[in-house]
């Protein structure tokens, strides 16, 4: 079903009002919504099974038929703190693990970060719009601005996981075995350049463990994939 992406101040009563004109021209011109037409809306929180009863250029009113609690998020939250890519490779990065159903991903600024940002990018938080409804999901993975390991409050978490391509024996299987106590997990990935040595150790001061992903040395983006699919399928 086609689906829509709103802001929970957009669900009035029994009304959902789609203000976003690229959304509407999206719904209109692209897949010929009309009147009385079944429209899936999300807001961040619940499913909506929606009938559109108003339709124009600057608005599309839906009027409610179901409402439905999250039944697509993860049963815990696995936040990427991710080494900020270069362009392309970022925004692949958070259009496939929105995709998986990370809460939240963390731009890290390391110290071998090639990519310089700042702040947070608007194209990102579209990508991540965008994806939602391509998968069906109801909550947007939420896009932290970019920090430090330094800036990271490592005590909210109950693991802590940091793939490093020296590491060859310690496999993520073997962290999270048997593991019924976890509720929130972290994973860091470097960026292009990699993790040094000296933020490894600075994160073994805050409990992370160091493991490895096999023989072979991945990407950072195929890595972030990798190891937030993983993450995902054994919770």
């Amino acid at each position: 079903m086609i689906s829509a992406v709103v802001e929970k101040e957009n669900v009035i009563g029994e009304i959902i009002e789609i203000k976003d004109k690229k959304d509407i021209n999206h719904l209109i011109n692209s897949f010929r919504l009309k009147l009385g037409d079944q429209l899936r809306v999300v807001d961040g929180e619940y499913e909506y099974l929606t009938e559109i009863i108003n339709l124009d250029k600057k608005n599309i009113d839906c009027k409610i038929l179901e409402k439905k609690i999250d039944e697509y998020s993860l049963n815990i939250k696995i936040d990427a703190g991710i080494g900020v890519l270069e362009n392309d490779k970022m925004e692949m990065t958070i259009q496939k693990l929105s995709e998986i159903g990370i809460n939240k991903l963390i731009p890290l600024k390391l110290a071998r970060t090639i990519a310089k940002v700042d702040e947070t990018k608007e194209k990102w938080n579209i990508i991540v719009k965008e994806t939602l409804k391509q998968c069906q999901g109801v909550r947007g993975m939420e896009i932290d601005k970019p920090k430090t390991l330094k800036e990271i409050d490592y005590k909210k978490y109950d693991l802590i996981i940091v793939p490093y391509e020296n590491e060859k024996n310690i496999k993520i299987n073997h962290i999270i075995r048997n593991r019924k106590d976890i509720n929130s997990i972290l994973y860091i990935i470097g960026s292009e350049g990699g993790i040094s040595i000296e933020e490894i150790e600075y994160l073994k001061k805050q409990g992370a463990e160091i493991i490895s992903l096999g023989k072979r040395i991945l990407r950072a983006e195929t890595a972030a994939i990798v190891v937030g699919g993983l993450l995902a399928n054994e919770f």
